[in-house]
């Protein structure tokens, strides 16, 4: 009597794989939009996951307070900087920045079921959480950097936007200078 033939999973597994499926399953990327303020990656970002559902943005946590129009849980996690602290300290954070005197960062567990499940996560982050990202997930992160096409261009997108004080447009200006040199 022949003994049975070896199943193809004997000596080996694919992680995703699973017996009888003919497909693999895929591992999402981290898909990360940099820019200066005011340089288009939020349009980008939109466009993006009108046209892809598989796309899910990330949402960040952090402590400035919301502007007019924002909903928190959709736009950002609106929280207090002792929660904040809670979260970066405890590792709930893949990421953390301060921009602006505010407290930015990337809710952890959010971003690694969308990942586990296939799905590509968008991230609409700074220069310093991109260091950060590539720093701890390089493996999983395609980078973009989105370049105004010229300094007068974006400071003339920053005051039609209208919601920023001359200073606060001035300060966008010097850090868009600086994340540009990098």
């Amino acid at each position: 009597m022949a003994s049975p033939a070896a199943s193809p999973t004997s000596h080996f597994s694919l992680p995703g794989w699973k017996p009888g499926s003919s497909v693999l399953a895929r591992r999402g990327l981290m898909l990360v939009l940099s820019s200066p303020s005011g340089a288009g990656k939020t349009t980008l970002s939109r466009r993006l996951l009108a046209q892809d559902d598989r796309i899910t943005m990330s949402v960040s946590v952090t402590t400035r307070p919301p502007r007019p129009g924002e909903e928190n849980g959709k736009d950002y996690f609106f929280v207090s900087v002792e929660e904040f602290q809670r979260l970066r300290d405890s590792g709930e954070l893949l990421e953390h920045a301060t921009v602006f005197g505010n407290l930015y960062g990337t809710p952890r567990q959010a971003v690694e079921d969308a990942l586990s499940a296939g799905r590509d996560v968008l991230f609409d982050i700074d220069w310093q959480g991109t260091q950060q990202l590539d720093q701890s997930a390089q493996q999983d992160l395609v980078k973009v950097f989105l370049l105004p096409p010229s300094a007068a261009d974006l400071e003339k997108r920053l005051r039609t936007r209208a919601q920023d004080s001359d200073e606060v447009v001035h300060q966008r200006m010097s850090k868009a200078s600086d994340e540009i040199s990098h």
